[in-house]
């Protein structure tokens, strides 16, 4: 390798950052925004969970799209089963997710973004990548999700890796509403996101790979914050909300 690939592959690799990407509405947001600064890694960790097949489908078309196109790399599946901790009648393995107006409390995955970011470090250690970012919102009540934790989490892998990450949560002091106007703005194509725990194969030809089932929680709050954004939610779903 010549002197100069290896100086501009070097700056390439501390410039770039990867974000945990599930295809959601808030990943799909964060990777458009990320991308407007430096190259972009997607990194999805499969831990076992019902809906994590559409969401890799999705996440497959979605990143062929025009924001995603130019700095945003191809995904990268890591896998981390949980399925050895939470027991088989557990609604996430199960596929029953928890009704359309529960709340956040009662849809906690203990040690989620432990999980995630365990993994995703690790990652980012053999890859030479320095920089994570995920999608917390503003009031998110979970234990693995306040600003202690990131710091002390980014402090322990890279003590551990001996490989300096850094984490960050850019959308933290941001609603979900905020959210849908900042993808608005960068253009991100939101009928080819999912945030659904329950999502139905599309019909043949369709557009998408996977329908919003929009009886679950997270259909509701995906509805809640386009209607508070004054915008329409484009994604189909597979029957509407009656709630």
């Amino acid at each position: 390798m010549s002197d100069e690939l290896e100086r501009r592959t070097r700056n390439d690799e501390q410039a770039a950052t990867a974000v945990l990407f599930s295809a959601g509405l808030d990943s799909a947001v964060l990777a458009a925004q990320e991308a407007q600064h430096g190259p972009v890694w997607p990194l999805y960790v499969s831990v076992g969970l019902a809906w994590e097949a559409a969401e890799r489908a999705t996440a497959a078309r979605l990143l062929a799209t025009h924001p995603y196109r130019a700095h945003v790399k191809p995904l990268s599946t890591l896998t981390f089963t949980m399925a050895d901790v939470y027991p088989p009648s557990h609604w996430a393995i199960r596929g029953v997710p928890p009704a359309y107006d529960t709340p956040d409390e009662d849809v906690y995955l203990a040690g989620r973004n432990l999980v995630l970011l365990t993994k995703a470090g690790t990652w980012c250690a053999a890859n030479r990548v320095s920089r994570i970012v995920l999608g917390p919102l503003a009031g998110n009540p979970f234990p693995d999700a306040t600003p202690e934790f990131f710091a002390s989490m980014g402090t322990a892998l890279s003590l551990g890796l001996a490989h300096q990450v850094a984490i960050d949560t850019p959308f933290r002091q941001m609603h979900k509403e905020d959210v849908v106007r900042r993808g608005l703005a960068l253009g991100v194509p939101f009928e080819q996101t999912l945030s659904c725990m329950n999502p139905k194969l599309a019909p043949p030809g369709s557009q998408v790979a996977y329908l919003h089932c929009g009886a679950c929680s997270k259909c509701r709050e995906r509805l809640d914050a386009f209607k508070a954004a004054g915008a329409v939610d484009p994604a189909p779903y597979s029957a509407p909300a009656s709630h």
